[in-house]
């Protein structure tokens, strides 16, 4: 008879949620090992792109002996080329000498504005609408998924310095979001096509269990079976992996989750995980287990972004760990074109070479990720390489998920760019004037 051995579960002694935001800058203790003139230029870039940090974060993940090129420094705390030189500029100046809160609130706006706070028709093309009225805090991009953005969870335990959702931290008027669960359960009610429901932010970890139950227990109706996934968009697992544990309904949460499994639906993490490094905290492998526990799957996804994991080998290393803790790797993305992208961004080649290089090293059951993926307006296009086809070089592209779902799977070119960093950027190959999607997108984008 086969012995059972029992694994002892580690202790996790309960910690204090305790967040920084950039009045704060200062109060961080650590910060005082960087030199004056660098705080200054994170408190002018605060002032403009959203600063969130929380003290799990620069204590436990963090090596303040290599900062500033720590991979977890630079995917929280503000870097000076964050901004484009004259928008750092012109706030440093305002900031260096009399100014009052509205004058550097007004600039700020005004740089954000320059920003492409909300890209790929974010706030034009994915909002849905009944009887010719929009529904706030809904999209509804591909056929079969909707995404919602519960007011309540329209913050994160920690912000990433490259999000693509930036604008959803700053000032009223670029955020989007709702408080209306009636309105996200009509609304599916009536979408028959609808498979899945990604509930995203900002992160809806941060609300409390009973305020998540309100939106999906309802899910578990009979009108609802078309609904057959459930997603959410998380970086707790690494940001605040005691919501899972020690936190005060954890447990809660983690018994939501299993009813939702037990009800038949497929309940999928979708963790933001950008680098190896975060994945050594024992109680973050905890969080993890209790999660895994649940019948909940976890998938990891993140972008390659210059100065935090532009290297082959992050990404094997990465893959592997998620891999050992019995998550599924699932995407590899290209830096959305927004936000901080010039200080994060890499050219496509140089994206997909890490990519490929990356791939080589793992073993089939990590090679469940893809990439690199522009989530583009038109759809999600995937670089699948860098070749030469009757003498001309190209770069060989698809769609993973489009507007219209006959664009899936269809392979196209464009005229090689080493400089390209993003869709728009690039040209048909082979003397086309425009790629196969564009007239049918640009009447798409009329309609809206």
């Amino acid at each position: 008879m086969q012995q059972v051995v029992n694994v002892q579960q580690p202790i996790i002694t309960p910690r204090k949620f305790k967040v920084y935001q950039h009045r704060q800058l200062d109060k961080i203790e650590a910060l005082k090992k960087v030199p004056a003139d660098m705080r200054f230029e994170m408190k002018v870039v605060a002032n403009v792109l959203p600063f969130r940090v929380n003290e799990y974060v620069f204590n436990e993940l963090i090596d303040w002996e290599n900062v500033p090129n720590d991979p977890l420094f630079q995917l929280t705390f503000p870097q000076k080329d964050m901004l484009e030189p004259s928008a750092y500029q012109r706030m440093a100046d305002l900031m260096s000498g009399k100014h009052t809160t509205n004058e550097v609130f007004d600039l700020a706006t005004q740089l954000r504005d320059e920003m492409n706070p909300h890209p790929a028709g974010q706030m034009q093309m994915n909002v849905p609408h009944v009887d010719g009225e929009p529904l706030p805090g809904m999209q509804h991009k591909y056929r079969e998924t909707v995404l919602f953005f519960p007011a309540q969870g329209q913050y994160c335990h920690s912000y990433c310095t490259f999000c693509f959702r930036w604008a959803q931290f700053v000032g009223k008027a670029t955020r989007f979001n709702s408080n209306d669960a009636d309105q996200l359960h009509r609304y599916l009610a009536q979408h028959k096509e609808v498979t899945d429901l990604l509930v995203t932010g900002g992160d809806p970890m941060v609300m409390r269990t009973r305020k998540l139950a309100h939106y999906l227990e309802d899910l578990l109706k009979p009108e609802f079976e078309h609904i057959k996934t459930i997603r959410i968009g998380t970086k707790s697992l690494t940001f605040w992996p005691y919501r899972f544990i020690t936190d005060p309904d954890a447990d809660d949460m983690l018994r939501l989750l299993e009813r939702l499994v037990a009800g038949g639906k497929h309940v999928s993490i979708m963790a933001h995980l950008n680098h190896p490094n975060e994945l050594r905290t024992e109680v973050c492998q905890e969080a993890i287990r209790r999660l895994r526990a649940t019948g909940a799957q976890i998938r990891c996804q993140a972008p390659l972004l210059k100065h935090i994991n532009d290297d082959p080998d992050v990404w094997a290393s990465m893959w592997e760990k998620q891999v050992q803790l019995g998550m599924i790797p699932y995407y590899m993305f290209v830096e959305r074109d927004t936000g901080a992208k010039r200080y994060f961004e890499v050219p496509l080649e140089r994206t997909w070479e890490i990519f490929q290089k990356a791939y080589q090293q793992v073993s089939g059951i990590a090679r469940t990720v893809r990439g690199p993926s522009m989530s583009a307006g038109p759809g999600k296009v995937e670089v699948q390489g860098v070749t030469e086809i009757a003498g001309e070089k190209v770069f060989a592209l698809r769609f993973i998920q489009g507007r219209n779902p006959d664009w899936v799977q269809r392979p196209f070119f464009a005229k090689y760019d080493p400089d390209a960093t993003w869709l728009h950027q690039l040209k048909p190959a082979f003397g086309e004037e425009k790629f196969f999607f564009e007239d049918e997108y640009s009447k798409m984008s009329a309609m809206d």
